[in-house]
């Protein structure tokens, strides 16, 4: 059993920062990819940022430059720098890891204000 856990999450104004957590706790053996998604309401779930095992990453199109993805290979952790945040960053955004199969964390909501 494996469990995802995400944090930092919240309200910011247009320009502001927030700083994602997502920790996983269990039957962990090796944490292959992690990744960042995000929904938006009435929207589809969209890939936002991927890091491999060897720290590649990789980004859509339209947070690059902004949003950083990095990881903590010892706390089993993905993090998600989120900087210059737009009002079209809104979402929900959930992590997964591939751990032999994916997980999910449940999502924690980023509201961004104009």
């Amino acid at each position: 059993q494996v469990r995802l856990v995400e944090s930092g999450g919240g309200l910011v104004q247009a320009g502001g920062s927030l700083r994602l957590s997502c920790a996983a706790s269990g039957n962990i053996i090796r944490i292959n990819a992690m990744a960042w998604h995000r929904q938006a309401p009435g929207k589809q779930r969209e890939l936002v940022a991927t890091i491999t095992s060897g720290g590649s990453t990789n980004y859509a199109d339209s947070v690059k430059g902004r949003f950083t993805i990095s990881r903590d290979n010892d706390k089993n952790t993905v993090y998600l720098q989120m900087n210059t945040l737009k009002p079209e960053d809104t979402a929900v955004y959930y992590c997964r890891f591939n751990i032999l199969g994916d997980y999910w964390g449940q999502g924690t909501q980023v509201t961004v204000s104009s």
